[in-house]
């Protein structure tokens, strides 16, 4: 079960570490993210981000999707972290009714694609278009709350409201 895949183009560092994997109850962290499952060093840091006493996976996004609907992980608790919403997305579709939520938190400072095209829909989140298009799907995906909060006391900016700042 993933109570929520957060899309954190950091993906653990403190807010993630100390504030939500308490929120949220998990003893998992699973990164999802292509990149990170093939670099030792990125690997290393993840690790050490990672709080005592909670369990970290770091795999390819698709590797992961194979966990996530694999029989014996229906009743784990885990706490998804990806640095896009593409990826984000691929991991709802791909795992119907496992995934309750989507926070779409911080993302695209680390984007090369040309800032001109990139629309900033909340003060932590800069997407491309891709991305925009990625939440537009995502937000059609049914069973799933998708949103944009940084901390757990900030208000949820509906993804709707984000894509209606991407329209205008």
């Amino acid at each position: 079960m993933i109570p929520s895949i957060r899309v954190d183009d950091r993906l653990i560092h403190g807010q993630v570490a100390l504030v939500w994997s308490k929120e949220l109850n998990c003893p998992r962290i699973v990164v999802a993210n292509d990149a990170a499952a093939v670099n030792d060093v990125t690997k290393m840091t993840l690790q050490m981000a990672t709080p005592t006493g909670i369990k970290l996976l770091i795999k390819s996004v698709d590797d992961c999707i194979k966990v996530f609907n694999d029989p014996r992980a229906k009743d784990m608790r885990m706490f998804v972290l990806t640095n896009n919403v593409a990826d984000a997305l691929k991991i709802v579709k791909s795992c119907p009714g496992l995934v309750e939520s989507v926070n779409v938190a911080n993302a695209g400072r680390f984007d090369d694609t040309d800032k001109s095209l990139m629309v900033q829909v909340t003060p932590q989140c800069i997407l491309n278009p891709n991305e925009v298009e990625a939440l537009r799907e995502l937000n059609e995906q049914q069973g799933v709350d998708v949103y944009g909060q940084v901390i757990p006391t900030d208000p949820k900016t509906p993804a709707s409201k984000m894509l209606a700042v991407a329209q205008s």
